[in-house]
């Protein structure tokens, strides 16, 4: 049975990452609206030289869909201890880790980055200890050299 603390840690994450990727992904798609309404939650769109996109409208849309939305369906399966919360925890995990490295090709290092690598790799972890992969420290396996 997977320790309380985990679950509780796990959905608190998912749960910080779908609202600041809604924040984030609704403050980018209004500065790839319009421009003059961006203020300082928006790189400069001199960032995105080189990549596929001329506004950061797409984006925006990407974080607040792909990552929002995954955190969120994580957090639901995690709170309801479906069958499939392991999956969509790891999902969501690896959209932050995939969204971080996409994003330090194009965006000057920055603590957020650091900050979110942290989180993607924690919920990585949890995950783990939730399907008991890895146990955490001083817990024994009830059978020895079965």
């Amino acid at each position: 049975m997977v320790a309380r603390p985990t679950r509780v840690l796990l959905a608190v994450l998912h749960a910080l990452v779908a609202v600041t990727a809604g924040a984030g992904g609704g403050a980018l798609m209004l500065g790839g609206l319009r421009p003059d309404l961006a203020g300082p939650l928006v790189p400069p769109v001199s960032y995105l030289d080189g990549s596929l996109f001329t506004s950061y409208l797409v984006p925006g849309i990407l974080l607040l869909g792909v990552i929002g939305g995954t955190h969120i369906v994580a957090f639901v399966a995690q709170l309801r201890r479906t069958p499939h919360a392991p999956v969509w925890s790891t999902a969501a995990a690896f959209g932050t880790l995939i969204w971080i490295f996409v994003q330090m090709i194009y965006v000057p290092f920055s603590f957020l980055q650091a900050a979110y690598f942290a989180v993607g790799i924690a919920e990585c972890g949890l995950v783990l200890l939730t399907l008991g992969v890895l146990r955490p420290h001083g817990e024994r396996t009830a059978r020895r050299g079965a």
